[in-house]
């Protein structure tokens, strides 16, 4: 274990720690006829400031080339090998990623996205999540664009084009991650007040036929729905009833 930031992180560059992360979950798809496997955002910490995520033992032992370019290649082995278990286990079982939704700044990679983002899930996280949808690693990605439109440094506007073009041509389904948290809650920025908001979202979203649907965070705010803007999506989006997943 790895202490950091005041927690206890299991160390992604020890072979075992892998397998107990993947065992620990197939054994879920073995038990029961799940329908998908789903990671979050979290691989490596997310940084704190001041704090150094201490696996030098770990690197000595198993690592090679940079410290930062083996840590994201033990976090595509685990990746890799946990789609490739899912699947050996449970073939219809798909198996998905919802990372926080800049890969990098175009200023950090040309191929990044018109974005300032204070994290990037390739340098920070160690997740190389554009390129786990373009080599079809994953079956589905819902990457966090819980941004509004317009918003300084990480738009979502400029977003979903950007994961359109990762997705275009792949075999991993692109569905859009949505900040229903964010609606309606006084400690976000003005746009979040405005009940049409993320109904805008969907229909600029459909402008590109990559994106399959969305995925909206919290399920608690599906009830409570503080501005109605889960009631304007519906009205305005879901008038009739959704299909199987595409």
């Amino acid at each position: 274990m790895v202490p950091y930031g005041g927690k206890l992180y299991y160390n992604p560059g020890l072979p075992e720690v892998r397998a107990f992360v993947q065992e620990a979950m197939l054994d879920a798809v073995r038990r029961y006829p799940v329908d998908g496997v789903h990671f979050d955002d979290y691989f490596y910490p997310y940084p704190v400031a001041g704090q150094t995520f201490d696996d030098s033992a770990a690197y000595r032992t198993h690592g090679s080339g940079s410290r930062a370019d083996w840590r994201r290649g033990n976090i595509d082995l685990l990746v890799r090998e946990t789609a490739a278990r899912v699947k050996e286990i449970r073939p219809t079982a798909q198996f998905g990623i919802s990372p926080f939704g800049v890969w990098r700044n175009a200023a950090s990679d040309a191929r990044g996205s018109a974005t300032r983002a204070g994290v990037q899930t390739y340098d920070d996280l160690y997740a190389d999540t554009r390129k786990w949808v373009a080599e079809g690693w994953i079956d589905y990605v819902v990457p966090q664009l819980y941004w509004h439109i317009g918003q300084d440094g990480a738009d979502y506007a400029d977003l979903v084009p950007w994961w359109a073009e990762v997705a275009r041509g792949s075999r991993t389904r692109l569905y859009i991650g949505e900040a229903l948290y964010k609606a309606g809650d006084p400690a976000q920025a003005d746009a979040w007040e405005d009940a049409g908001e993320l109904s805008r979202h969907l229909a600029l979203a459909a402008r590109h036929p990559e994106v399959r649907g969305h995925v909206f965070f919290a399920a608690r705010d599906m009830a409570t729905d503080r501005v109605g803007a889960m009631a304007r999506v519906a009205a305005d989006h879901y008038t009739r009833p959704a299909g199987a997943p595409r």
